[in-house]
């Protein structure tokens, strides 16, 4: 079993207040933001029917999830790039590390 990183559910939100300040308009427009590109990767991961499809789905997700320091979400995409394509279990980790962040 693979040992992950510390998972904070805050860096989400410690990165967007760095970068936005106490502008809590443009926080919630940032969140909001990454959350759609989050989406839209998810739907990328669920519609390949090929594995380059797949692979490339996650690991844009993975490096979306880089750029916010969100470790459980990398591992999860990271994951997924070396499975088979349409792997249901792979896109549950996903889809529940995001939910974590939503909450």
């Amino acid at each position: 079993m693979k040992k992950n990183m510390a998972y904070d559910p805050g860096a989400l939100e410690a990165t967007l207040a760095a970068v936005a300040g106490d502008q809590s308009s443009l926080i919630a427009e940032l969140r909001d933001a990454f959350f759609d590109s989050a989406d839209a990767h998810i739907v990328a991961l669920k519609a390949a029917t090929e594995q380059p499809d797949w692979e490339h789905a996650a690991l844009r997700l993975r490096s979306l999830a880089a750029s916010f320091g969100l470790q459980r979400v990398m591992d999860a995409a990271r994951d997924a790039a070396t499975v088979s394509c349409g792997n249901a279990k792979a896109l549950q980790r996903i889809e529940r590390a995001l939910a974590a962040l939503r909450a």
